[in-house]
């Protein structure tokens, strides 16, 4: 959607749920020598201040990071540590920019993102340095350019679900992006609603092998969004210590579901 800018949630419980499972996971996959593909999407700026109009009239960085006691041993906290040691106390990294504190120079990145505003903001912060940049459709531009080299690689399908029909079509998304990239891991991303419209999303995706994580906010709103959902396919071994790591590094924020 066009509409949507990260700069009013950046930092948020549900970043924190996302963030922390993406760095243990990514942590994990860089272990082995080979080079890996990372791939997101709907990538966002990539960098965000959270000492912004946008970000600070909607607090939820105060209610999310800002709670934090950071680990700066664990792969969220000490890249989090690096990043604002380069940007500043008040910086924020999007998953791509999360990503690019993590990954080695032979890694390589292909981030999505339509938003004219977001993409170019994405490519004043990012480019360059085995980072490739498109403004695109995310969906169809992953799914044009996979598989990709490397071959051992992460997806991060990250919507914003402001259409109903986006949870049908992430379904579809996945299952023939597996079709196209069998060793492609996948986290998807989503929003607990009252109405609960995760559920066609979980449906769509029956038929391949996945691990869920949820969690509920601590400080549940009194309307939207309650807690945050992560869906991993093809998911490496042992990468359920990633759901874990998460609940634990975020527990003044996050509850299980």
């Amino acid at each position: 959607m066009l509409s949507y800018q990260h700069v009013y949630h950046a930092g948020n419980a549900a970043d924190l749920h996302k963030h922390i499972v993406l760095a243990e996971l990514l942590n994990g996959l860089v272990r082995k020598p080979r080079p890996i593909s990372y791939v997101e999407t709907h990538a966002g700026r990539g960098v965000y201040d959270l000492a912004a109009p946008e970000a600070l009239k909607t607090g939820e960085a105060a209610r999310g990071v800002d709670r934090l006691m950071l680990d700066p041993t664990s792969a969220y906290g000490g890249a989090l540590t690096a990043f604002r040691d380069r940007h500043g106390p008040r910086a924020y990294p999007g998953s791509p920019a999360l990503a690019r504190m993590l990954l080695r120079p032979d890694d390589r990145l292909w981030l999505m993102e339509l938003h004219p505003a977001e993409h170019a903001a994405l490519d004043a912060a990012l480019a360059g340095g085995g980072v490739a940049i498109h403004r695109r459709d995310g969906r169809e531009g992953v799914l044009a350019l996979a598989p990709f080299r490397p071959r051992r690689g992460l997806v991060l399908v990250d919507p914003s679900y402001e259409l109903k029909g986006e949870y049908a079509e992430t379904a579809a998304f996945c299952r023939r992006l597996i079709q196209k990239w069998p060793e492609a891991v996948i986290l998807v991303w989503y929003p607990i609603l009252p109405a609960g419209r995760h559920a066609e999303l979980l449906d769509g995706l029956a038929a391949l092998p996945f691990r869920v994580d949820e969690t509920r906010f601590r400080d549940e709103p009194g309307r939207g969004m309650t807690g945050s959902g992560l869906i991993l396919i093809n998911g490496p071994h042992r990468s359920e210590s990633a759901f874990s790591a998460a609940h634990r590094l975020a527990a003044p924020v996050l509850v299980p579901a």
